[in-house]
């Protein structure tokens, strides 16, 4: 076959001596591990037309190169044990193919987050709690072309002129790569993971994010078209709760989405996802979420859902709000929802204009109804600590409501969250609203006895 060169010959040669208190698998620790795979991975390279690979069926593709690189092997002088040899296979396969070391961290369902600090330090999350991975990167040059796969497969670039880079891989992952010079321990990479399966109402409620009568009465607000803003920090899982509560929308409307990087997983049919793109390397052609925003309203939409409300963009949102597009949905970051509303403020004033705060929050007002407040603990589980009715105007100021609130109540002796939630008793001004869509609540859902079943 023709010979193809590829980047891994240009990177550096010698292997790296893994830092002391490292492993990797099929590596001895002294680096032999990195060569004998860098060796039988640029004579794989030689050996194959990776153009006439595409054409091929992938069980076609995995059995001949699994041949060849048995074939490579066996003029290998270094004795390896059949578990080792077959090992040695599947890490010269997703050095090939995949993402290299990570490769099988993209494979594991359990790992919601990569985090690759450099070469030799990889973490993961599983189950809202990080934990070192037990893999590492031969050096900063192999790391460095791991990133750059990643990104050339979404079209992006990543080098010295250019050297921070956020992606969306074709799964949905969010990616995000900062390199030398502005990273100085080496190339770091970050990626967030999302759910093959998303995660619908009984998975919340199995992980006690709500209570079923919690469940019950957003379902409601949702199907009643109030106009709702869900706030909470990273990772939260503010977008988690925004899938959940987009299956409450009936499939006969038409939705359209609109962020940053593309997370949404609705199961409507009908359904239109719109993502914004970075400026080009001349800073040209630039599409913010704001432009996009602008761009649903001629789109003849039933629902506009924004990802991530994080600038100017939430006043032409604001707008859609109060021109008809009612039931529509968004999320912020914020520390409580009474920031929340202050943090909107702020992002109508970066759109330039200069309105009176009376005026503004007026505006605000009339726009939302609900707001709902995630918080993640320090177990690693996430809640709906507060879910609050934008309930009008008290002379300059935004009046607010909490409907149901979380009460921590402390943390047991395995280090889990104990806590529950429970009504205030407050029955919000908008309960007309929904026996007008058809919608009616049992009246003890609004019943501010604690509920047993929310304690976790």
């Amino acid at each position: 076959m023709r010979r193809v060169r590829s980047r891994t010959e240009n990177a550096s040669e010698p292997a790296v001596a893994s830092p002391p208190g490292t492993e990797q698998n099929n590596n001895k620790g002294d680096g032999s591990g990195f060569e004998l795979k860098s060796r039988i991975h640029r004579q794989l390279i030689e050996r194959i037309d990776l153009s006439k690979l595409d054409s091929l069926p992938p069980e076609s593709v995995q059995q001949q190169i699994r041949r060849l690189l048995e074939d490579l092997l066996a003029g290998e002088e270094t004795p390896l044990s059949r578990q080792e040899r077959e090992q040695l296979v599947i890490d010269v396969q997703h050095e090939t193919f995949g993402l290299g070391p990570i490769e099988p961290l993209m494979m594991d369902p359990t790992v919601s987050d990569i985090l690759v600090n450099g070469p030799y330090n990889v973490y993961v999350e599983r189950r809202g709690k990080i934990e070192r991975a037990d893999i590492i990167f031969r050096d900063s040059a192999h790391l460095l072309q791991i990133i750059e796969r990643i990104v050339s497969q979404v079209g992006r670039r990543v080098d010295e002129s250019s050297p921070m880079v956020d992606a969306r891989l074709h799964d949905g992952s969010r990616v995000n790569a900062i390199i030398p010079p502005l990273a100085i321990d080496g190339p770091m990479l970050s990626i967030r993971r999302f759910a093959v399966e998303p995660f619908k109402m009984p998975d919340l409620l199995g992980f006690g994010t709500l209570t079923p009568v919690l469940a019950e009465f957003l379902a409601a607000a949702v199907r009643a078209r109030l106009n709702m803003l869900i706030s909470g920090g990273t990772g939260s899982g503010k977008t988690t709760l925004l899938n959940v509560l987009s299956t409450a929308i009936p499939n006969t409307e038409r939705i359209i989405t609109i962020e940053d990087s593309a997370e949404l997983q609705l199961q409507q049919e009908h359904v239109v996802r719109l993502e914004t793109r970075p400026p080009n390397i001349e800073g040209q052609g630039m599409v913010s979420q704001r432009d996009l925003v602008r761009n649903a309203l001629r789109m003849r939409p039933d629902r506009i859902i924004v990802g991530e409300v994080r600038g100017p963009e939430v006043l032409d949102m604001l707008q859609a709000m109060n021109t008809g597009h009612d039931g529509s949905l968004c999320t912020v970051h914020a520390n409580s929802t009474r920031e929340a509303l202050a943090r909107l403020e702020t992002m109508i004033l970066m759109a330039g204009l200069s309105v009176p705060v009376r005026a503004m929050r007026e505006y605000i007002c009339s726009a939302l109804e609900l707001g709902i407040h995630m918080a993640r603990f320090s177990d690693g589980s996430r809640k709906i600590v507060r879910v609050t009715e934008v309930s009008g105007m008290e002379e300059s100021v935004i009046s607010t409501q909490d409907i149901f609130v979380y009460e921590h109540a402390g943390i047991d002796q395995d280090g889990r969250v104990l806590g529950f939630h429970h009504a205030t008793g407050v029955r919000p001004k908008f309960t007309e609203r929904l026996v007008r869509a058809g919608i009616h609540l049992r009246p003890e859902i609004f019943d501010p006895a604690p509920r047993q079943e929310g304690r976790r």
